[in-house]
C-alpha cells in the first residue's frame, strides 16, 4: 500500500461586518448598491443612525468526501495444456458437431461465474501458441509444450484479461516459435482489449510497464520466471525475458510501477515443482519485492497448491503473497497436481488519501476431475461444487503414466487443502 499526494479540501469563511454610518437631514445611506431600509428614529423624530442588517451567516461550501475505489481481482495457476487436455477439447468439439477443431469451454465451464465477476481476472499461459509448429503437450515424454490457437479463444471468453507468459516453457520449440507466440497474442490484445506480458519482442518492450485502469484505479502488471528448462535465447535475438535471478531490474520496475500505478501485481514463476514447500529463497525474494513496492505476488510453476500470507513493510504497510496457485488445468496423474487455488482479492484505492490497500483476501480451492484412466470428460470443479462421489469416481488411479501419489478420495481432497491453504483465507462456498 503506498501513499500518494494528499487532496486538499478549499474552506471558505464568507462573513462581511457591515459599518454603521451617519446620515444626515433625513438622507438614507446606501451600503454598496442596495438602499437600506432600516432606519432607527430619534425621540425627536429625526433619523439618528441608518443600521444595516448583515445577512445572515451561512455555511463555508465543502467539497463532499471522495469515495473509495475497488477493484475486485481474481487469478489463476497453470493453464497447462497436456495432450489429453487438448484431445479432450477435440472430443468436445466433435461431439457438439460445430465443425471447429477443437472446443476447450467445456473445460472451464464450472469455474466461469468465479472468473466473469472479477473486474480483473488472471491468468498464467503456461504453454506457448505457435501455428507454425506442431502441437505437442508433452506427449511422447519429451516435455514440450505448443497450445491450439482455440486455447485463448476458451480463455478470454471466460473472462480473462491479463495474461502472463513468464514461465520455464518459453523456449520449448525456440525463439522463432516464442516470437510468433508473442505476435499472436498481441494481436490478441489488440482485439480484445487485453494486458499480456512476461515475454518480450525486446528491451524497450520488456521496460514498457503494462498499466490497466479499472474502476478509475490503475494496475500495474509484471512478470518474471526463474529459469527457461536449460534454454536461452539466441545472443542475436532481440527478445527478453527478465529472469528472478535479475534482482537489480526487478526493483527498478516494481519501483517505477509504484510511481506510475495505484497498485502493483506481480507474477512470479519460482520455486521445485511437486512440493508443497516454501524455500527460503522464495521467502526473501517475495519479502524484497513487497518493500520493493509490489502489493501482491501471485505464484506459480510448482503445480501444486501452496501457502499464502501477508508480507509487512518496513513502514508497516503490508502486502499479500500467493507463493503457488498450482494448475488451473492439467493431465497429471499425482493427487497433488489435480488441487488448483484461485486467488481472490480487493484493491482498495482510500477516496480521501489516495492510500491502497489489499483487503478481503481469499482463496477458493478447485479440482482437475477425470472420469477414468483415458482422462475422460475433463473438467475444473470449485470447491463447492465437488462432492465425495466424484472424488471417488476419479480416473487419476488408473491413468498411465502412473503417478507416485494416484489414490484420490474425498478425504485426501480436503487434506491437501487443509495443509496448504490457511483456514483465514479458505472459501469453501464460493
Amino acid at each position: 500500500m503506498k501513499m500518494r499526494k494528499s487532496r486538499t479540501i478549499a474552506a471558505f469563511l464568507a462573513a462581511a461586518l457591515l459599518s454603521i454610518s451617519a446620515v444626515s437631514c433625513g438622507k438614507v445611506e446606501k451600503v454598496g448598491n442596495v438602499e437600506s431600509e432600516d432606519t432607527v428614529i430619534s425621540a425627536t423624530g429625526q433619523p439618528e443612525a441608518d443600521i444595516t442588517t448583515a445577512p445572515p451567516e451561512t455555511e463555508p461550501p465543502t467539497e463532499s468526501a471522495s469515495e473509495d475505489k475497488t477493484v475486485h481481482v481474481c487469478a489463476a495457476g497453470d493453464n497447462l495444456i497436456h495432450y489429453s487436455v487438448y484431445k479432450n477439447a477435440e472430443q468436445y468439439a466433435y461431439a457438439a458437431g460445430e465443425g471447429a477443431a477443437y472446443d476447450f469451454a467445456h473445460l472451464y465451464e464450472n469455474v466461469r461465474y468465479i472468473i466473469e465477476d472479477a473486474d480483473v481476472a488472471v491468468l498464467n499461459q503456461e504453454t506457448i501458441i505457435s501455428q507454425s509448429n506442431e502441437i505437442r503437450g508433452a506427449n511422447g515424454g519429451a516435455l514440450l509444450f505448443n497450445s491450439p490457437p482455440e486455447v485463448a479463444d476458451a480463455v478470454i471468453d471466460l473472462g480473462f484479461d491479463v495474461f502472463t507468459m513468464a514461465n520455464n516453457h518459453l523456449l520449448d520449440f525456440g525463439a522463432s516459435a516464442l516470437e510468433e507466440s508473442i505476435g499472436f497474442w498481441n494481436q490478441k490484445a489488440q482485439e480484445f482489449d487485453l494486458t499480456v506480458l512476461g515475454a518480450y519482442l525486446n528491451e524497450e518492450d520488456a521496460n514498457n510497464i503494462r498499466i490497466r485502469e479499472v474502476n478509475g484505479v490503475k494496475i500495474a502488471f509484471l512478470a518474471y520466471a526463474e529459469h527457461i528448462n536449460g534454454f536461452s535465447i539466441p545472443y542475436d535475438s532481440s527478445l527478453r525475458v527478465v529472469m528472478n535471478y535479475e534482482e537489480d531490474v526487478i526493483e527498478r520496475q516494481i519501483k517505477e510501477a509504484s510511481q506510475i500505478a495505484d497498485a502493483v501485481i506481480v507474477s512470479a514463476h519460482w520455486g521445485v515443482e511437486d512440493t508443497h514447500l516454501v524455500g527460503d529463497d522464495r521467502k526473501i525474494l517475495a519479502e524484497k519485492m513487497i518493500n520493493w513496492g509490489a502489493d501482491v505476488i501471485l505464484g506459480a510453476h510448482t503445480h501444486t497448491a501452496e501457502t499464502m500470507e501477508w508480507i509487512e513493510r518496513s513502514d508497516g504497510t503490508r502486502g499479500f503473497v500467493y507463493y503457488s496457485m498450482g494448475n488451473f488445468v492439467c493431465a497429471q496423474t499425482d493427487n497433488f497436481n489435480l488441487i488448483g487455488e484461485i486467488p481472490e482479492f480487493d484493491l482498495v484505492l482510500d477516496g480521501e488519501t489516495n492510500e491502497l490497500t489489499v483487503e478481503n483476501v481469499s482463496c477458493v480451492p478447485i479440482i482437475i476431475h477425470y472420469d477414468d484412466g483415458n482422462f475422460s470428460n475433463m473438467r475444473i470443479y470449485p470447491y463447492s461444487m465437488y462432492t465425495p462421489e466424484l472424488a471417488a469416481s476419479h480416473g487419476v488411479p488408473y491413468a498411465i503414466p502412473y503417478g507416485t501419489y494416484n489414490s484420490f478420495s474425498w478425504d485426501i481432497v480436503n487434506s491437501i487443502i487443509e495443509e496448504n491453504i490457511p483456514q483465514e483465507f479458505r472459501d469453501l462456498e464460493r
